[in-house]
């Protein structure tokens, strides 16, 4: 029962990140880093620190009481996170949307579950159980349905004729993407590195189901730090700061709806700390591979939806099938290792 709730709490987290884009779309009129900025103080500032405030009994003593070193730490991978992101996107501009976000998403997928337990020293312990051994070819299986789809993605680009090679360096692209899957896997790190706080909200009376919600606050303010510069930034360089108050927007409508999606984003991580929970301390590192695939599951499920895949041929749609099939059947393997005693 718990590896369900488990899953099932991913799978909820996952369809919030698969799906913020949706109200975020709805912004008219305003800029990227404008829209971007609102949607991130949203999802980085505001609701985490509300939910952490709801959730956690003394929140700013549990927020501050902590070794300057483990706050510390925590932020810094929240900051590098913050990094994989903004770089994610150039991932797409090198190499094209389905193959810069395969390698990227594959290689987060890779780094945020593998390393923590190689950092703890516990990996060679997954080698000599059952469990273990499910789970990390559970993982192996994730990486092959994330290349299916990509392979769909590739195919469909050409066939619909989107992709545009005025851009594309498979050298730049292959560089940015591994960087941008080593630090957007930084939040896996962020949340690892953030143990003793969670276990101090624990032991003020949070619930082991919210405890994290308490480390989530120094790792997205770490990510609010690194985007919000930036946005800033491209504010100052193209003269968008006026869309703030541009009356000739529909300002209101601009700022609820980049909110939205702000507050559509923060549900993964808000549910992705409830899954880890139920999952268990000694499979909590598979967690990231299940949020990494339910991600991919439901975007590109809203893909569909938005007929993003009109004049894709039937060959690449059953590809595109494959793939997601491979996806959830990784899924399941993870989930149902926690079952296994030994």
């Amino acid at each position: 029962m718990g590896a369900f709730l488990g899953v099932l709490f991913h799978a909820i987290g996952g369809f919030g990140a698969g799906s913020f884009y949706i109200p975020f779309k709805q912004v008219k009129k305003w800029s990227w880093e404008s829209s971007w900025l609102i949607l991130g103080l949203s999802a980085w500032l505001v609701v985490p620190f509300i939910a952490a405030w709801l959730t956690i009994p003394n929140l700013w003593q549990v927020l501050m009481q902590p070794d300057s070193a483990v706050k510390g730490w925590t932020y810094c991978f929240g900051l590098l996170w913050g990094i994989g992101g903004l770089t994610f996107g150039l991932s797409m501009r090198y190499l094209g949307v389905s193959l810069g976000m395969t390698i990227a998403l594959g290689l987060c997928t890779a780094f945020g579950t593998l390393i923590p337990p190689i950092f703890k020293g516990t990996f060679t312990n997954l080698l000599q159980s059952g469990s273990g051994m499910i789970t990390l070819w559970g993982i192996v299986i994730c990486l092959v349905g994330i290349a299916v789809v990509g392979l769909a993605g590739a195919r469909k680009e050409k066939e619909t004729e989107t992709a545009s090679d005025d851009e594309f360096s498979l050298y730049k692209g292959l560089i940015v993407a591994i960087l941008s899957g080593i630090l957007s896997a930084c939040f896996a790190f962020g949340l690892e590195a953030g143990t003793p706080i969670a276990d101090l909200a624990f032991a003020q009376g949070a619930s082991d189901l919210f405890k994290n919600n308490a480390v989530l606050v120094w790792i997205l303010w770490g990510g609010m730090t690194t985007n919000g510069i930036y946005c800033l930034y491209l504010n100052r360089k193209n003269k968008t700061s006026s869309d703030y108050q541009n009356s000739a927007t529909p300002l209101s409508k601009n700022y609820l709806w980049a909110a939205l999606g702000g507050l559509t984003w923060y549900l993964q991580f808000f549910f992705y700390g409830m899954g880890t929970t139920f999952l268990g301390e000694n499979l909590e590192f598979a967690s990231w591979s299940i949020h990494m695939a339910f991600i991919i599951f439901f975007s590109n499920l809203w893909g569909i939806i938005y007929k993003e895949w009109v004049g894709a041929s039937k060959q690449t749609m059953w590809i595109l099938a494959l793939g997601l099939t491979i996806v959830m059947v990784s899924i399941l393997m993870i989930g149902l290792a926690n079952t296994i005693s030994h």
